[in-house]
């Protein structure tokens, strides 16, 4: 128990750069594992890698990586660590940026601190040689500064910038070189800007729109010509959408409207401009007082929203749709409590599968109570949106989606909390799987017992067993594998 506590087992060290270096067989073999690590695992690649980011972005582990990538034939497993490559340098670069952004706004503020100072001083030297008249003058214009100050911060706040009135940074600017670098001429033989626009349509937000913007203004005629391809693509989709709405609406009654809705749904025809027509809709018709038609827009969208969550990938996206969607803290906990629950499974006990085990003479197999989304993957759901899309903003006043998200994670982990109770750490959940899955001397010796009653011997026990304790394992207790 104490060499497993121990660091025997621990494989950081050997990726780490130490005075004493390993060996390359040493090395080599903690690289394998380390990737092993993070091909196998369950969670969203991006996570494991922020995660062991120290070990992720370390030149010689990366430089290891490449050189795999360069010696694999398997075209499958190229392309798979040719995509967790892309993923390591991807994260690498945003943790760089994030880094620089917060460089530059500290020595911002200690440039701003030290002209505040500096005008201070200033001012104070100026007060020296003032003469009486001047002083009273000087603090009538405080007096009334005061006053003007508040509504100078009043009106401030009347006109706040809007997302589409901040300016770029270049951290901003840095972060979309790689999307420039894709959707930008010059093109590969057949592609041009509207195909290019076509194929990456889901990847333009509008923090990528802005920085073409930028780029366009500054006399980017590449840029120029990928914003007008936008624009023809975005009316192109429009026009499909209000052909769609039109459809929805000729079926009459709600009901059958609905029904058309999830008919649209099935056939990947509901998108963010038929949504956006929905809302616009809807809007329109409260705004002239015909509040029946803006209600069925509303249900209309509603509903749309829900069966394009039932498209999502996975229940835990589908969860998180729904929460952001939601302004209502208590609904969203009562949603997190509905997904977090455990259920019972219903298995009906004449299924195939059971009369199967029947005829066996096998039980019929009995389900543990599952969560529609346990936990900890909807945790780590929020992580990967947050690593891949946490600069977007949701709107003016809710800011970047960062924020929104790390409040649901918030309640997440407190409604999982009251349902489950604490969660063990690390070293607490090392400690139980020892526990569980280890075997202690007595109850090896109650086998042995058992094992004698039924007129057998214990391999253990056995004195003709020589040193092959089990086929396939040597003397030295190492398994054989091939012809070794």
């Amino acid at each position: 128990m104490d060499e497993v506590n121990s660091d025997a087992f621990d494989l950081s060290s050997l990726l780490q750069n130490d005075d004493d270096e390993p060996s390359n067989t040493e090395m080599e073999q903690a690289y394998e594992m380390f990737l092993g690590q993070l091909v196998f695992s369950t969670n969203d690649p991006r996570i494991d890698i922020m995660e062991n980011y120290d070990l992720c972005a370390d030149p010689k582990w990366i430089s290891w990586l490449e050189k795999k990538i360069g010696n694999t034939r398997d075209v499958e497993e190229k392309m798979a660590l040719k995509d967790l490559s892309d993923m390591i340098i991807d994260v690498k670069k945003r943790v760089e940026l994030s880094q620089a952004k917060e460089e530059r706004e500290a020595q911002e503020a200690e440039e701003a601190e030290k002209n505040r100072i500096a005008a201070a001083e200033a001012e104070m030297e100026t007060g020296r040689t003032m003469s009486g008249t001047d002083v009273l003058r000087k603090a009538a214009a405080v007096d009334n500064a005061g006053v003007d100050n508040m509504v100078k911060e009043q009106e401030g706040e009347q006109k706040k910038k809007t997302f589409y009135e901040t300016d770029l940074t270049p951290e901003i600017r840095a972060s979309y070189e790689d999307m420039c670098s894709k959707v930008l001429p010059p093109y590969r033989p057949g592609d041009s800007a509207q195909s290019v626009v076509f194929n990456f349509y889901d990847q333009f937000d509008a923090q990528f729109i802005k920085v073409l913007n930028e780029r366009a203004e500054n006399g980017d005629t590449g840029s120029q010509e990928v914003l007008a391809a936008l624009a023809m693509e975005q009316q192109k989709r429009v026009n499909a959408a209000t052909e769609a709405l039109k459809e929805v609406l000729s079926k009459g009654e709600p009901m059958r409207m609905e029904g058309a809705i999830v008919k649209l749904a099935k056939e990947g025809r509901i998108d963010e401009p038929f949504l956006l027509l929905l809302e616009a809709n809807a809007d329109q018709a409260m705004a002239a007082g015909a509040t029946g038609p803006a209600e069925l827009m509303k249900k209309l969208r509603k509903r749309a929203m829900a069966e394009k969550d039932k498209q999502s990938a996975t229940k835990e996206i589908k969860l998180l749709r729904q929460l952001l969607r939601e302004d209502d803290s208590n609904t969203r906990e009562q949603l997190l409590t509905d997904a977090f629950t455990p259920k019972e499974a219903l298995i009906v006990p004449g299924t195939a599968a059971n009369a199967e085990r029947a005829i066996e003479g096998d039980a019929p197999e009995e389900e543990k109570p599952m969560p529609d989304v346990p936990p900890p993957d909807f945790i780590n759901c929020c992580k990967a949106v947050l690593l891949n899309f946490g600069n977007l903003n949701i709107d003016d006043e809710q800011g970047d989606l960062s924020v929104k998200i790390k409040q649901i994670a918030s309640e997440a982990e407190v409604v999982a909390t009251r349902i489950y109770g604490k969660g063990m750490s690390t070293r607490e959940q090392q400690d139980r799987a020892w526990k569980e899955q280890t075997t202690s001397i007595f109850d090896l010796e109650t086998l042995e017992i058992e094992a004698e009653r039924r007129g057998e011997t214990a391999p253990w026990a056995n004195p003709d067993a020589g040193d092959e304790m089990f086929p396939g394992f040597g003397a030295d207790g190492k398994m054989q594998i091939g012809g070794s």
